[in-house]
C-alpha cells in the first residue's frame, strides 16, 4: 500500500501539473495561515470559515490542506495525499460557498460572490496527481527508489514511453 502512495512515472508533464497546483495552493494557504500576500491570516480565516457554517476542526483541516498540501505538491512529497486533501477542500468550497454563485468567477464585480470555475480546474489537476502521482523531479519518486518497475503497455507488452 505504501509503495502505491509514492510510485510514479518519470513524467515531466506530471511535474508541471503538480508544481503549478502546488504553487497556487501554497500561496492561498500562506494567505490563510501567515497573512501573506494580503491574506487575512489564521484567526480571521478560521473565524470566517466558522461563519460560513464550517466547524472549526474541518476549517483547520482545510487551512492545513492548502498550506502543507501546497508545499507537498511543490516538492513532490506525499503528492497523492496532498492532492486528495486539497481536492476535498475544493469540493466542499463548491458545495458550501461557490456553487450558489454559478459557474463563472466574478470578473466584473456584478455578482454577489465568486463562481466555481477555478475550483473545477483545480479538481481536474488534482485528479491527475491522485491517479498518476508526482512525476519526475519529486521526492515521491526518490523515496520509491530505483526499484520502480517500468510501466508496461498492456496492448503491446513493451515498456511505455516515459
Amino acid at each position: 500500500m505504501l509503495r502505491k502512495v509514492f510510485q510514479t512515472d518519470n513524467d515531466y508533464l506530471l511535474t508541471i501539473v503538480r508544481v503549478v497546483a502546488g504553487v497556487v495552493f501554497f500561496a492561498h494557504g500562506a494567505q490563510k495561515v501567515l497573512g501573506a500576500f494580503g491574506g487575512p491570516g489564521f484567526s480571521a480565516t478560521l473565524n470566517g470559515m466558522e461563519r460560513l457554517g464550517i466547524p472549526a476542526p474541518f476549517a483547520l483541516l482545510a487551512i492545513v490542506a492548502e498550506f502543507f498540501g501546497g508545499l507537498g505538491l511543490i516538492v513532490g512529497l506525499l503528492s497523492r495525499v496532498a492532492a486528495f486533501g486539497i481536492f476535498v477542500e475544493m469540493a466542499v468550497a463548491i458545495a458550501k460557498v461557490h456553487g450558489a454563485f454559478g459557474f463563472f468567477m466574478n470578473w466584473t464585480g456584478t455578482q454577489r460572490g465568486e463562481g466555481f470555475e477555478f475550483h473545477l480546474l483545480a479538481l481536474a489537476l488534482l485528479v491527475v496527481v491522485m491517479v498518476r502521482g508526482a512525476g519526475a523531479l519529486s521526492l515521491d519518486r526518490l523515496i520509491a527508489g530505483s526499484d520502480q518497475r517500468e510501466r508496461v503497455d498492456a496492448r503491446s507488452h513493451w515498456p511505455a514511453a516515459a
